[in-house]
């Protein structure tokens, strides 16, 4: 993920333990693409299905937010392991501790221990979407798969950060499947593919020196930029669709005519510094608003809506 979009929380002087393991997250994954995908499977629960159950709720949000620990942590490893955020800048002595490594294990492995709890409640489905957004998650960037390295990396954000996430939300209160649920986990799960997308763009170099062959260096900026637009258009088509076919809440089309506005800002931003990574961070951030706008307004239109 771009450098320049990123707000760090690391002290220019040594700091405790604690506030050195909170820099090692960036918030904005837990927030953008963890918690909201999450939410929306509860919502679904409560609005379309009746059903909530608090503690299990807690309890897996707890997991959602170990798991994201991990993923971080691990990203932050293996990129500086392998040199992608330096490539332009040789000199920078910046290292990323081996700790980092270890916090990343004993996220994922209790993030994993409370997977196991909530599947003796919910039923083996439970284990099935942890392990899936494990793989994910785990080998993104670790080998021996790297995901990212493979132009997959963004179909499995878009997987985990989408349909794995709110169907295993949803399934900790149902303990069933729904295809109505599926639709909607389109949503974010699109949204956040275009995110990781535009992202990549500004990398454009360093993770072709690296060997990323990830979508945006596969296709180049330019299709790269292309790809993106067209992903969070069809994010929000879905929710559109979704509506029209009595799926979702009339409300979920007020949540897509919400997010419009910053798409289309996005791509006119995008459309003339797509070569130029300085100048295309706006382009980037009114698609993260894009996400944010559309998907929270999406869940509480599920929660609380009727169809």
């Amino acid at each position: 993920m771009t450098d320049e979009l990123t707000l760090s929380l690391r002290p220019a002087e040594p700091a405790p333990l604690a506030l050195r393991v909170a820099s090692a997250v960036r918030y904005r994954f837990f927030l953008y693409a963890g918690l909201i995908p999450y939410l929306l499977g509860a919502a679904w629960a409560r609005g379309m299905e009746g059903i909530f159950l608090p503690g299990v709720f807690w309890l897996g949000l707890a997991g959602i937010f170990l798991a994201v620990v991990g993923v971080e942590s691990f990203n932050e490893y293996f990129d500086a392991r392998m040199g992608t955020d330096r490539v332009f800048n040789p000199s920078d002595d910046e290292q990323v501790p081996s700790w980092m490594l270890h916090l990343g294990i004993a996220a994922f492995a209790a993030a994993a221990a409370i997977g196991f709890k909530l599947a003796l409640a919910g039923g083996w489905p439970v284990l099935l979407y942890a392990f899936l957004g494990g793989m994910a998650a785990v080998f993104y960037v670790g080998p021996p798969i790297r995901w990212v390295y493979r132009g997959l990396g963004e179909a499995a954000i878009g997987l985990s950060y989408g349909p794995w996430m709110t169907l295993g939300s949803l399934h900790l209160h149902t303990h069933r499947f729904s295809w109505g649920a599926l639709a909607a986990s389109l949503v974010p799960g699109l949204l956040i593919m275009a995110l990781a997308v535009v992202n990549a763009i500004p990398d454009f170099y360093q993770d072709r020196l690296v060997g990323k062959r990830n979508l945006v260096v596969r296709l180049g900026r330019q299709g790269g930029m292309r790809l993106y637009l067209g992903l969070a258009a069809l994010g929000l088509g879905v929710a559109l669709l979704g509506v029209a076919a009595g799926i979702f809440p009339r409300a979920c089309a007020a949540a897509a005519a919400a997010g419009l506005p910053y798409l289309l800002a996005s791509g006119k931003a995008a459309r003339s510094t797509w070569d130029t990574p300085r100048l295309f961070v706006p382009a980037v951030r009114r698609i993260v608003l894009c996400y944010m706008v559309t998907t929270t307004l999406f869940a509480l239109a599920v929660a609380w809506g009727k169809r």
